[in-house]
């Protein structure tokens, strides 16, 4: 059945399009204009702005630290019975099924889950599975995993290295490869408690660096399209913005992506040895294109930090508000869930600061990508808050008035007048996060895409506007009506076509027979282990 769009803002900078017009729908599809074509459907969208759904490149939303952060902070969760039934694993407060609930009522149709442990890729598949209406995908982590680290010691050609990257992005339906704080978890088991770039991790004798560029080549070669994913050493620390500039300067011409470069983003000005450094990033990444970083904006309020990061959480969990948290080891990352308060004192307010002057600083809309780095900066339902900050500088400054002045002297945010436009919206949220994770088939608007749309009343009330969308078609389904879901449907999780290769996988059968007494088909899967009707959707690779 044919739907009309008409008489809205079409805003999508993919195909230079911004002006009045129509969008049409066919089924799942946006097609062009038909020919003495009547639409079934007829949506006015006069006063509207109309965009594609939007891409969250980076958001933990499922997997085991997020359970665990759920069953951590009961309190934090408002009950929200009566819930569907056949969603085994919403049965806490804030709920997988209530995420991508939130998620379509602000437009979002793709997200990404950016730290998945290939152990638990069946458990990370089965609660993203439980996530309604908006598509999934996950990145797997590598870079802290025995495997890896063994081989690369040991001078393994580049061609194994592939055929073991490989292995694991098509074994655990991922999209791409992360690697956080390299090197530093294994570290951490061997009694270190602090790891920068080019420390070696113990015993096996390789350095955070060399392991970020064995993994940063094999991406390339590999032809996966997003580059290796990099949350880097040191984060949270004063000085942090030394490991951060280290870290892009080694990216050396190859595509690197790095995470919530706010967290990265503080210098040892001042007295309190403690000030932002986002100008000083802001040129670096300006001038190095082969670089793309995501913000992870501190939100004022109650959050949980969850990670990865075995050795930073177990750093931080004496800052934990409230007094709890639980710290794991792993064969790989192990991990931890950390619940901290962002305050409006002198600390929290340079983190925000610092946040918000990567934003405003970062001149190419294609290469910074918005997030909160849910939940560990702020929930991402405080996004359209984050939007009318960066849209409005009036309302920036009347935020910064609360705050205390010596923290705002470390940096440079009151005398930005720059404001984010829709079209700059259009690209950081659905154009550039498409391009970089290689969907062609999203982000825009044009003849073949997706029918994922999102349509927005205009207001001056930007946070209104953009957090409670007046229509959101998900593969052309109306599924949000004036801010509210209109019915459930189930999403797909986006994956890589990466056929294992057989040669690895029998060298993976004998290494987990000897390290764990276990077969491979315990780490393993078939898709039928996900209860849903065509789970997943593949991704090509580069060619």
């Amino acid at each position: 059945m044919l739907t009309r769009i008409t008489g809205g803002e079409i805003i999508d900078p993919t195909n230079g399009r911004a002006g009045i017009g129509d969008l049409w729908l066919d089924g799942g599809e946006i097609v062009d204009a038909p020919r003495d074509a009547q639409a079934g459907t007829t949506i006015d969208a006069s006063g509207c702005v109309v965009m594609a759904g939007a891409i969250d490149i980076h958001s933990h939303i499922g997997g085991g630290n997020v359970n665990t952060a759920r069953l951590l902070l009961p309190e934090q969760h408002a009950a929200h019975m009566p819930r569907p039934t056949a969603t085994p694993l919403s049965n806490a407060g804030w709920s997988t099924f209530e995420t991508g609930c939130l998620y379509a009522k602000m437009g979002f149709t793709t997200v990404v889950e950016p730290a998945m442990s290939p152990g638990a890729a069946l458990h990370t598949h089965l609660e993203l599975a439980d996530i309604p209406i908006i598509d999934k995908a996950t990145l797997a982590i590598l870079g802290n995993d025995d495997f890896l680290l063994s081989m690369i010691r040991d001078g393994a050609s580049p061609a194994m290295i592939d055929d073991y990257v490989g292995w694991t992005v098509g074994a655990t339906r991922a999209l791409g490869v992360k690697v956080i704080n390299a090197g530093a978890a294994a570290a951490f088991k061997e009694n270190a408690r602090t790891f920068s770039l080019d420390d070696e991790v113990p015993w096996y004798g390789v350095s955070s660096r060399k392991i970020v560029k064995t993994l940063q080549a094999s991406v390339e070669r590999l032809g996966i399209p997003h580059p290796l994913h990099v949350h880097c050493n040191n984060l949270g620390v004063p000085g942090s913005a030394d490991t951060a500039a280290a870290t892009i300067a080694a990216a050396e011409g190859v595509p690197m992506h790095l995470a919530h470069l706010q967290f990265y983003g503080y210098g040892t000005e001042g007295k309190r040895k403690f000030s932002s450094a986002a100008a000083r990033l802001a040129e670096i990444v300006n001038g190095t294109p082969e670089v793309t970083i995501d913000i992870g904006q501190v939100m004022f309020g109650q959050t949980v930090t969850v990670s990865s990061d075995v050795m930073r959480q177990f750093s931080a969990r004496g800052s934990a508000s409230p007094r709890k948290f639980v710290i794991h080891d792993g064969d790989g990352n192990g991990g931890g869930i950390v619940p901290f308060r962002y305050s409006e004192d002198f600390y929290g307010a340079v983190q925000w600061a610092t946040g918000l002057e990567l934003f405003l600083l970062i001149t190419d809309p294609w290469r910074v990508f918005f997030t909160t780095d849910h939940p560990n900066g702020a929930p991402f339902t405080a996004y359209p808050a984050l939007f009318q900050l960066l849209m409005d500088r009036d309302a920036r400054r009347e935020a910064a008035e609360k705050l205390p002045k010596s923290a705002l002297a470390t940096s440079s945010l009151m005398s930005i007048e720059r404001e984010y436009s829709f079209e700059e919206i259009a690209i950081m949220t659905r154009a550039a996060p498409a391009k970089l994770l290689g969907l062609a088939d999203r982000g825009h608007l044009g003849a073949g895409a997706i029918a994922d749309v999102a349509v927005y009343r205009k207001g001056t009330d930007i946070a209104r506007m953009l957090g409670r969308a007046a229509y959101v078609f998900k593969d052309g389904d109306l599924v949000v009506k004036d801010g509210e879901i209109t019915h459930y449907r189930w999403g797909r999780a986006l994956r890589l076509e990466q056929p294992p290769d057989k040669a690895m996988a029998r060298l993976l059968e004998d290494y987990h027979q000897q390290r764990y007494g276990l077969s491979l088909d315990w780490f393993t899967f078939p898709d039928t282990a996900i209860a849903r009707e065509k789970p997943f959707g593949e991704i090509a690779c580069r060619t």
